[in-house]
């Protein structure tokens, strides 16, 4: 089980500026490419909703946490790799 530390740090690297910027470069990358992929003929026919709306945030925000999931954890690792 995780320390209350150890996930204060996990949520002190989350929140980098580091890691948000990285986090928002892929999400500006691949969330219009998901989009694109998973909506295009929703969009095509210009039968724009709430419903879409929100399916697009979500598109764009799985690769924003999984980028900021990743970045925090490599940082933890690093962490624990450097101490003796």
């Amino acid at each position: 089980m995780e320390s209350r530390a150890t996930v204060r740090r996990f949520f002190h690297y989350w929140f980098l500026r580091e890691t948000v910027r990285r986090a928002l470069k892929v999400a500006c990358i691949v969330g219009p490419t998901l989009t694109t992929i998973n909506q295009h003929d929703v969009i095509m026919r210009g039968e724009f909703s709430f419903h879409l709306v929100f399916k697009i945030f979500l598109t764009f925000m799985v690769p924003y946490c999984v980028s900021s999931f990743s970045s925090a954890s490599a940082y933890l690792e690093r962490e624990k790799a450097s101490l003796p």
